[in-house]
């Protein structure tokens, strides 16, 4: 199977929230198509948009439901850039093209922004988002990731936030300092990708659900896709699974790993005024982050628990409930109304993989939860690539993203034995 099923069975609180979810019927028979896509998240369904306005005749498959995936179940926060703070790479890769990177994470919250107004999505936008430090040790990095921004990228938006002020904003002691983002903030994902799955519909993409890949190849000028009602035939393919890739194509399988990440939503905290009382935001300065946010009727949605293998825990929400006490003790009798998992898709230096995986077949993933803004971008980049315009998407090509070592059997227990250390090293 080239699809793994969600970690958690639960129904999550983006999906109980959505009035309108509509089914797209699966696709029955053989077919030939301009443009072939495999995943029904925020890649595959910005491309098949895209590519649609511009006259293409683009066909989609998706193997359960739209939203399914970790573009419905993920954390919501936008973010700022890339996945890390561009002064860390500047060594590695130089300012010119850290600039370049980060002013195209820039391009990616433009779009995102631009997309929902034209098509009339409302996907709960509040502003403002707040990194938050664990240790103490971390001051003059946070001090400075404020100034560098301004100065070096052109970013005003970043202010630092001391101990005081950041236990007033984020409503807790538990944190040393942090940085409030003004340039930025959060979205309820499933709204999101139900209203870009209808606009992929309404510009002329043709949308199937429950249609699994099972098979790609490509030879002779063609890609074929095998499904299990029939075979797809293209002239491009673009493999958008992320980290549910399975079995399907071996090169990304290599190369984008999953983790299984949860999240608890809580009934509204209408009692707990003194919560993110400004509604950012929030993550923490973790190795394996803790994420958190208001939703717009008051509930914290918490995400805290990582696990690094596909195994399916018995109890999600006894372990969420514990950090968030950990952090609001005031909440330590709040029972959670829906608590449910996902898998987001990571690569080694937690930069976007993108590459040609076999003859007119793409693939573009691991976002390494930075996804909500980047892969609506790498989407559209892929669309207008497609369609012959020049696009940023060869500055992601132009990384060396390494394989995971270990080949298709050790991959995934070293995986796990690495960032357990990390997570070992975040208490410590």
């Amino acid at each position: 199977m080239a699809w793994q099923s969600p970690i958690s069975p639960g129904i999550s609180w983006y999906e109980a929230s959505v009035d309108d979810r509509p089914e797209y019927p699966p696709l029955e028979g053989s077919t030939q198509t301009d443009v072939v896509i495999i995943g029904g998240g925020f890649t595959g369904l910005q491309a098949a948009y895209t590519l649609a306005l511009a006259g293409v005749d683009v066909r989609l498959i998706e193997a359960h439901r739209l939203g399914d995936g970790g573009s419905g179940r993920n954390g919501g926060q936008l973010g700022t850039g890339q996945r890390w703070w561009p002064e860390e790479v500047e060594e590695e890769i130089g300012l010119e093209r850290s600039r370049a990177l980060f002013k195209m994470g820039e391009a990616a919250k433009a779009h995102l922004f631009d997309f929902t107004a034209r098509e009339n999505i409302d996907m709960d936008y509040q502003p403002g988002h707040m990194i938050v430090a664990h240790k103490a040790r971390m001051e003059k990095d946070f001090r400075a990731n404020a100034e560098i921004a301004a100065e070096r990228y052109d970013y005003p938006h970043l202010h630092f936030m001391d101990k005081q002020e950041t236990a007033q904003k984020v409503g807790s002691n538990r944190f040393h300092f942090g940085v409030r983002d003004a340039g930025t903030g959060h979205v309820h994902p499933m709204k999101l990708l139900v209203g870009l799955g209808k606009a992929a519909a309404r510009a002329g993409a043709k949308v199937h659900e429950m249609t699994g890949a099972s098979a790609i190849t490509s030879e002779g000028g063609k890609v074929r896709v095998q499904t299990p009602r029939g075979t797809i035939t293209a002239g491009k393919a673009l493999i958008a699974t992320n980290s549910y890739i399975g079995n399907l194509e071996p090169v990304t399988a290599a190369h984008v790993m999953p983790i299984g990440s949860f999240i608890g939503a809580t009934p509204p905290l209408d009692d707990f005024p003194g919560v993110i009382p400004g509604g950012e935001s929030v993550c923490d300065s973790r190795f394996v982050v803790r994420y958190f946010r208001k939703s717009k009727d008051n509930r914290l949605l918490f995400g805290g628990r990582e696990i690094y293998s596909s195994e399916k825990p018995d109890d999600i929400t006894t372990h969420i409930r514990r950090q968030i006490t950990e952090i609001y003790p005031e909440l330590k009798d709040v029972k959670l109304t829906h608590g449910w998992g996902g898998y987001v898709g990571i690569t080694l230096p937690r930069q976007p993989f993108v590459r040609e995986v076999m003859p007119h077949v793409t693939s573009i993933g691991g976002y390494s939860g930075h996804g909500v803004m980047l892969s609506n971008y790498c989407g559209k980049l892929y669309a207008d690539m497609i369609s012959g315009k020049a696009t940023d998407l060869e500055l992601y090509r132009s990384f060396n993203v390494p394989p995971f070592p270990g080949g298709a059997k050790f991959r995934a227990p070293l995986l796990f034995l690495a960032l357990t250390w990390f997570s070992m090293l975040d208490r410590l």
